[in-house]
């Protein structure tokens, strides 16, 4: 699901796991949205569990926006996700915020 918010577009994950039997798929499905737009927040609150595939996807789309100038940032997500991305240092890649709103907002100028 997306929706067009303040000029960002937000994708709200659908699915409850993004990992290794997913993830190509998920790099398919979301490559138009990256291509057409530069600012993107992924809603990660229906997200129960992810892995190294899973992370792997989501720095490829990160590169991917940043490469043109656009950036990504992550929100709503579980407590179990949150940790797994602490774990791996990953939180020091991307920024990540609790609601859709504090994102939107870290996007205006």
């Amino acid at each position: 699901m997306c929706e067009s918010i303040s000029g960002v577009m937000v994708v709200v994950l659908a699915g409850a796991q993004l990992d290794a039997s997913t993830a190509a798929e998920f790099k398919c499905d979301i490559a138009p949205v990256l291509e057409a737009h530069a600012q993107v927040i992924f809603d990660l609150s229906r997200l129960e569990f992810i892995d190294s595939s899973g992370l792997g996807a989501l720095l490829s789309c990160l590169r991917q926006l940043q490469a043109r100038g656009g950036d990504l940032k992550l929100c709503g997500m579980a407590q179990p996700v949150r940790a797994l991305f602490e774990l791996v240092r990953m939180h020091r890649i991307f920024h990540l915020f609790d609601t859709q709103e504090a994102a939107i907002r870290a996007f205006q100028p």
